[in-house]
């Protein structure tokens, strides 16, 4: 079955909105940790807590978040999508798991939902999510990128 191919403009656009919306849900993942930062604090004021460790977090998301809208490329996209699972896998742990302090990083466990920590869960999963349909688009529409199965086959027939 032959799928639908899209003009370039139509995947531009397409990698536009993609990076647009991974963009947006990484700075909000990174605006809510930082508005919670300073109440993890608390345990350890000027230490290594979790308050520090949420500012880390946020930094690394908008960090992300400017990488995808600037280049947009495959390599940022995957970026995008380290940043959002991995965060998405913090929580979920996190929430989880009572996993104790080891070494610097603080005991975190949490056994609660509450309506930040939903909104940073569900911006995580969009954010790693849409990075990863940005890096296969990528992989599938620009040149240069790897032939798909098709492609060779294609080759090998002529």
């Amino acid at each position: 079955m032959n799928r639908p191919e899209l003009s370039p403009a139509a995947r531009k656009n397409t990698v536009w909105v993609l990076r647009g919306c991974v963009a947006a849900a990484l700075v909000i993942s990174a605006v809510v940790h930082v508005q919670l930062a300073p109440g993890y604090q608390q345990a350890a004021p000027g230490g290594l807590g979790q308050g520090t460790l949420f500012l880390v977090q946020a930094g690394a998301a908008v960090v992300a978040a400017a990488f995808v809208l600037l280049k947009g490329s495959p390599a940022a996209f995957a970026a995008a999508a380290v940043v959002g699972f991995s965060s998405l896998a913090a929580v979920i742990l996190y929430r989880y798991v009572q996993v104790p302090a080891l070494g610097p990083l603080p005991a975190m466990y949490e056994p609660v939902w509450y309506a930040a920590k939903v909104l940073t869960a569900v911006a995580e999963a969009v954010a790693g999510g849409l990075a990863v349909a940005g890096y296969a688009l990528h992989r599938t529409w620009w040149p240069g990128s790897p032939p798909t199965a098709r492609g060779r086959r294609k080759a090998a027939a002529a």
